[in-house]
């Protein structure tokens, strides 16, 4: 009897968990054996990323379990450590102790995603919040909440603006929705401390560019830009940051401004598991082939966001959630096709359409070309993310939460486990939630 082929997926974010469903429909059991890798047992629904933060839906409610979806795929929760093309070996680390084991394959997919790229900005990385993952979110969230407990008894005006001010760099989908989520939140959560109020509040967002959310185009990005401007957040553009310290930041033009509070959401990576890949690279992520093979190596594929795949017209695909789960139906159809010795197929596909929610019911849009703001955009927004949840318990758990938000004030309940830093919890009991404990956590991100 011949032995099964083995295919390794790397990673369990949208492109590598579709990999694996699709593949187990096109592969008999008998034929391959297919394991995916993943640090964390669940699929981030990351557009959603944002309202965990912003206490507008329950934390479980944009997860989903790994082997739920993916029932003839051996699961192995576990950090990638080293990839040995030439042996065709995979090295991980996992459980408790941390112990190591070697996986052989016949077939590896990387599907790593990226991580937080800090561009040599000053203290940055020591001292920013980022948001990719769902501790970030969690963290983001305890944050905001020991700041209010912080600044609301008496103490120096100096100190609490410090507190009450949050800075946000980066205005693409991720910045905006960030600054947004985190407007909303201290907004309302604001009124349950006596001693402040609203008007203390200062939240800022700082991008490089001349517009906000610059795949959308000057029109929605000024509509972006002036919509958050009359709810109070300041908005500074042609901005970039030079320094970040526990602090303040320092702008491009000298400016200072005091803040203990910072979050990047300005660029990506590739993860460190790839860097060190002997394969055509840009720095951020490795190339690859219009079939999505690595060049030179028949058995090595990728996808998402860790992968620049030629669109054919001299550019390369965005690294966007609709892109990697149709990159990874393609890609299955290809690997099975190999497997075979049928041909392979180029990727193909037009971008459908992206939306942002801006904060308090507005939103904007373009769809195959239509652009759209306001609350149209923003009942489209939730609708269409509604829908691509990949359950139907997630999805019905998520509409209850909208529901429940439109009629109740935030909720500003820390959660125990991940308590912000200085709240008087032995270090052993708590998760460190500081700025750069953060931001090194987030450099080992699948």
């Amino acid at each position: 009897m011949s032995r099964k082929t083995r295919i390794l997926i790397l990673g369990g974010g949208f492109a590598g968990v579709e990999v694996a469903r699709v593949l187990e429909r096109l592969l008999e059991p008998r034929d391959a054996e297919i394991r995916l890798v993943s640090r964390d047992n669940f699929l981030l629904f990351t557009p959603m990323l944002h309202e965990v933060a912003a206490s507008d839906l329950d934390i479980t409610t944009i997860v989903n379990p790994i082997r739920k979806m993916v029932r003839r795929t051996e699961f192995i929760a576990a950090d990638v450590n080293s990839i040995d093309l030439i042996e065709q070996t995979v090295t991980i680390t996992h459980g408790i102790d941390r112990h190591t084991h070697l996986l052989g394959y016949d077939h590896v997919v990387l599907a790593l995603g990226s991580v937080p790229h800090f561009r040599g900005i000053t203290g940055l990385e020591q001292n920013a919040m980022t948001m990719k993952t769902l501790e970030d979110a969690i963290t983001l969230r305890n944050r905001m909440i020991a700041h209010l407990e912080e600044a609301d008894p008496d103490c120096s005006e100096i100190t609490r603006d410090a507190m009450l001010t949050m800075v946000v760099a980066g205005g693409g989908f991720a910045g905006v929705e960030t600054v947004s989520g985190i407007y909303d939140f201290m907004e309302s959560a604001v009124q349950s401390y006596p001693n402040l109020s609203p008007s203390m509040l200062r939240v800022v967002l700082i991008h490089a560019g001349s517009h906000l959310l610059p795949e959308l185009g000057a029109e929605l990005g000024t509509f972006t830009k002036d919509k958050l401007v009359s709810r109070g957040i300041e908005v500074l553009l042609n901005k970039k940051l030079t320094a970040v310290t526990a602090e303040d930041v320092t702008l491009d033009d000298g400016r200072l401004i005091p803040t203990k509070f910072v979050v990047w959401t300005g660029g990506n990576a590739a993860p460190p598991e790839l860097v060190h890949l002997t394969v055509a690279s840009d720095g951020a992520r490795v190339i690859t082939t219009r079939t999505m093979l690595i060049e030179g190596h028949p058995n090595v594929w990728a996808l998402g966001d860790c992968a620049r795949i030629p669109d054919g017209n001299g550019g390369y695909y965005p690294p966007t959630a609709q892109h990697a789960l149709r990159q990874a139906r393609v890609l299955a159809e290809n690997l099975a096709a190999s497997l075979d010795g049928r041909p392979t197929k180029e990727f193909t596909f037009n971008t459908i359409g992206q939306m942002a929610s801006i904060g308090r019911r507005s939103g904007v849009a373009q769809i195959l070309g239509y652009k759209c703001s306001g609350f149209v955009a923003w009942f489209m927004w939730r609708t269409v993310y509604l829908t691509k949840l990949p359950r139907w318990e997630k999805r019905i758990h998520v509409a209850l939460d909208w529901f429940f938000d439109l009629i109740f004030s935030k909720d500003t309940v820390q959660f125990m486990s991940f308590r912000a830093p200085g709240q008087g919890i032995p270090a052993k009991c708590s998760l460190d939630t500081s700025a750069s404990n953060v931001s090194a956590s987030n450099s080992q991100a699948e």
